[in-house]
């Protein structure tokens, strides 16, 4: 059973920049974010795999990046160039096997979730 603990949230303007943790009882192959905003499906953000290959949505290409720290147990994600539609509440997700879609159906162990505002 993998535990998932996430910081890092908070209120920020337009154009700032928040950097999201993610704290992991153990290592595993597949690890994301994804994020939920009111009245709205869970999405995808970014997703990395052990040897350090990402994936991300288009709608944050260019702004955010994934990270991990596999010493540490940690994700990371460095958000730059907020805006208004990032605002959601951001969860960690881990997955095991080889595999690492951008899809919250494919993933077994979730964190509580941190809230991001962009405002």
């Amino acid at each position: 059973h993998v535990q998932l603990v996430e910081s890092g949230g908070g209120s920020v303007q337009p154009g700032g920049s928040l950097r999201l943790s993610c704290e992991a009882s153990v290592v595993t192959n597949c690890m994301g974010w994804f994020r939920q905003a009111p009245g709205k499906e869970r999405e995808g953000v970014a997703a990395i795999d052990r040897t350090g290959t990402t994936s991300y949505a288009d709608s944050v290409k260019g702004r955010f990046t994934i990270s991990r720290d596999n010493a540490k147990n940690t994700l990371y994600l460095q958000m730059n160039s907020l805006k208004p539609e990032d605002t959601a509440m951001y969860y960690c997700a881990a997955r095991e096997g080889r595999w690492c879609p951008l899809r919250s159906d494919a993933f077994g162990y979730w964190g509580q979730g941190t809230q991001v505002t962009v405002s």
